[in-house]
């Protein structure tokens, strides 16, 4: 009754506006982390290797920030400086070096020079990590079973194996905060926690805002996925063309993200309702946040990057426990990620 009397007709928590700290939220993933490492075989030393091949200064400092949060956690970090055109290159001598467990490239490297081999050379290198060594979640394999709502890698028979899939660190960031917000309802199925709910994401780059959306939509929700000239309405499975407007759908949603990349973007704080959960995963303050916490019951994520270092530790684990222990016996086939026995 306490918790229904604090809820407005909409049904979403009232109250004063709050600023959500991502520090706290990422705090027991570290723990976990950290005890997850302490029970590795003493010969398996995580080892992350971060390629940086650009001069920009958002993925030096998340670099930074990386390097910084592996020491603290266990976990040996390289950033490796490299030419970009030598990247292709030194990705696959990590690919193929047995003391690397996990790799990550800083985007944007070539923004949108195409590639030799088809589409844009980030693309490209995006899906030259190996999977077993894909850190970040955005090859080919670990995208595919993203949209396609498969949650665990399968064998070559099509059943899933005990193996679950790695998920983009951003968006899973974000899942992770919605969760700690009480945005996910727990008493529901996993697959079907945000059902009810509509989401706006005002981004559809390929790292960030798309899987977010597929990853929102997957789990029930209706999300208006905006981009610079057309929204569109995402459900499990479905992306249809909608005809509403920017302001329509924010308010209608519970959750709102910003991810857009210049400061001259604000979000009206007049198309956000009471109640509603809005983040920033912009390099960029995407909102006047003076303005927005003068709003009834608002949560304010102006910041996610710890949550995200966070997920790509956890990753990072997941990926050793995989593919790395000593007595592994797996391996995966390429193309479209089945995985086998490594003696088939």
């Amino acid at each position: 009754a306490a918790a229904a009397a604090a809820r407005g007709s909409s049904g979403w928590a009232r109250g004063m506006a709050s600023k959500v700290d991502a520090a706290a939220v990422a705090e027991p993933f570290r723990a976990e982390t950290q005890q997850r490492i302490k029970e590795l075989p003493e010969s398996v030393q995580p080892l992350l290797v971060g390629f940086l091949a650009s001069d920009d200064p958002a993925s030096r400092k998340y670099a930074q920030w990386t390097g910084k949060s592996c020491e603290k956690d266990g976990i040996k970090f390289e950033l490796r400086e490299v030419a970009p055109l030598d990247l292709e290159d030194k990705l696959q001598e990590a690919n193929q070096d047995p003391k690397v467990h996990g790799i990550m490239i800083y985007y944007p490297c070539f923004g949108a020079v195409p590639s030799f081999y088809g589409g844009r050379m980030d693309d490209h290198l995006r899906d030259s990590v190996a999977v077993e060594k894909d850190v970040e979640g955005l090859c080919f394999t670990y995208r595919h079973n993203l949209f396609h709502n498969v949650r665990n890698l399968p064998y070559l028979d099509g059943t899933p194996s005990t193996k679950k899939c790695l998920l983009p660190c951003t968006p899973l960031a974000l899942v992770k905060i919605l969760e700690h917000l009480n945005v996910y309802d727990e008493s529901l199925p996993v697959g079907d926690r945000m059902q009810g709910q509509t989401v706006t994401v005002i981004n559809r780059s390929e790292i960030v805002g798309r899987p977010l959306s597929a990853m929102l939509a997957n789990d029930g929700a209706d999300v208006y996925s905006v981009d610079i000239d057309s929204i569109y309405l995402m459900r499990r499975g479905k992306m249809l063309p909608s005809d509403i407007d920017v302001e329509t759908a924010c308010r209608k949603s519970r959750v709102i993200v910003t991810g857009v990349p210049t400061k001259d973007y604000k979000l009206p704080t007049e198309w956000v309702q009471p109640g509603t959960v809005v983040l920033n995963v912009s390099h960029y303050k995407n909102v006047d946040e003076e303005e927005l916490l003068k709003i009834d019951g608002v949560q304010y994520v102006p910041l996610v990057g710890k949550v995200t270092v966070a997920m790509l530790e956890r990753n990072l684990v997941r990926l050793i426990n995989n593919f790395h222990l000593p007595d592994s016996n797996a391996k995966v086939v390429e193309a479209g990620g089945r995985i086998v026995a490594k003696d088939a």
